[in-house]
């Protein structure tokens, strides 16, 4: 009996996961590129994840996970999850998720190439934040990536002379030393590479703990 209600429980979760996929399908087709709005796909696993490029290459259900770290101590000062499968536009959420949790935000905060929106560096500019972030290469060669482009903003401008200055790519740097490692920490030793639970509400809730943990871990190596 046991056997044969669990085989039902599994049929009827399984048709609820399907329905919550062809739920979230507009969603995910809403969030491609014109061109790939065809090939949009949705988890049957877990409807609220998104398939993400892997650094195997391959293609997988997964969630977004970001942590923002203090570089003097070492401690996350806001972790998040998402279902975005790109890091553009999420400097300014992150941002804002870190003045609602501390009551402040960071005079600067050095982010991953990826996050430097033009849009997000004129926001945390007006907002006094001095962003760090890498200039993208130049697809010409002989183009000097610091200086400002026509049509930059003030706010850009500025970020590309800065990130051209030595001073500029020391402190960059720290990002290495400090976010890096926890995003080492939490894959190889904590298990963060793979989430057991389904759901952005119970895979925010892992993080979550994690960060929570991993503070006071860092609170007894410095006490």
């Amino acid at each position: 009996m046991r056997q044969e209600a669990a085989q039902k429980r599994a049929v009827r979760e399984r048709k609820e996961r399907l329905g919550q996929a062809l739920q979230e399908l507009p969603k995910v087709r809403e969030s491609k590129k014109e061109e790939d709005k065809p090939q949009a796909r949705a988890s049957s696993t877990d409807p609220e994840a998104r398939v993400m490029k892997m650094p195997d290459g391959g293609f997988r259900p997964a969630y977004n996970v970001q942590f923002c770290v203090d570089t003097a101590s070492r401690v996350i000062v806001q972790a998040d999850v998402s279902n975005s499968g790109s890091d553009q536009g999420q400097m300014q959420p992150q941002l804002l998720l870190i003045q609602q949790r501390h009551g402040k935000l960071p005079g600067q905060h050095l982010v991953d190439g990826g996050f430097a929106t033009q849009e997000g560096i004129e926001e945390a500019t007006a907002q006094e934040v001095t962003v760090y972030a890498p200039v993208q290469k130049p697809k010409k060669e002989g183009v000097n990536p610091y200086e400002p482009k026509p049509g930059d903003s003030e706010a850009v401008a500025a970020w590309r002379k800065r990130m051209g200055t030595e001073q500029a790519k020391e402190i960059y740097k720290q990002r290495c030393s400090t976010v890096e490692t926890v995003n080492a920490d939490a894959r190889e030793h904590r298990g963060l590479d793979e989430f057991v639970v389904r759901g952005l509400r119970k895979a925010r809730c892992v993080v979550l703990w994690f960060a929570i943990t991993y503070n006071l871990l860092r609170l007894l190596a410095v006490t």
